[in-house]
């Protein structure tokens, strides 16, 4: 059953990455990953459900490549290998995880989509933030939670001091990639990483935050 829910998703990301959200077709994903449509209605109750699997996938360690091993998205990811370090360490390597996760071909290719088709499909946006963006941002949240007294950071609200790291990461990098102007090597990424996270630990020293 496992295995089978992954064929479909992987279908479906097929099918979404190369048609969009709206022309996407159910009945062609249900025959691409060579199961009937009553079958593909068993495992994901409507084209918006599918879509969220899609989107969980992306949230998911390795990515899409769970979807090779027929392996179920996880209901909760593990901490990240960063979560226990100090904020010296810790900012950098949160910092290049997360460009390496938003600046992949994969998700580059689904954040096309949902901007394409959101103003259509408004659920569409609202799933795709609270399962891709809040669950990248909320690694983020607890770390800063964890080491707020013993850092003695005054943070105001932890939500909008990811954004704002988060925004650090994107600026001048993201829009390049996006775009097809530049893709950024590993060196870029980490020394952009590497900017973002001073910026970072000035804004919370100084309380901005």
């Amino acid at each position: 059953m496992a295995r089978k829910r992954a064929v479909i998703v992987d279908a479906a990301l097929k099918a979404f990455l190369d048609a969009g959200y709206a022309e996407a077709s159910v009945n062609q994903i249900a025959a691409t990953a060579g199961v009937s449509i009553k079958t593909l209605y068993r495992h994901f109750e409507s084209k918006d459900d599918l879509f969220s699997a899609v989107m969980q996938a992306a949230c998911s360690p390795n990515g899409f490549d769970n979807l090779d091993d027929g392996q179920q998205v996880p209901a909760q990811q593990p901490e990240r290998a960063w979560f226990s370090k100090p904020p010296r360490v810790a900012f950098v390597a949160a910092g290049v995880d997360y460009l390496q996760h938003v600046l992949s071909k994969e998700q580059l290719a689904l954040y096309r989509v949902v901007t394409r088709d959101a103003h259509r499909f408004p659920d569409l946006g609202r799933r795709y933030h609270e399962e891709v963006v809040e669950q990248r941002n909320a690694f983020l949240v607890r770390y800063l939670n964890r080491w707020a007294p013993s850092e003695k950071w005054k943070i105001k609200d932890s939500r909008r001091a990811a954004n704002a790291f988060a925004s650090l990461l994107r600026a001048g990098i993201f829009e390049d990639a996006l775009h097809g102007i530049h893709e950024p090597t590993e060196a870029e990424i980490a020394t952009h990483a590497r900017m973002a996270a001073h910026s970072m630990q000035v804004l919370l020293k100084a309380g901005a935050l």
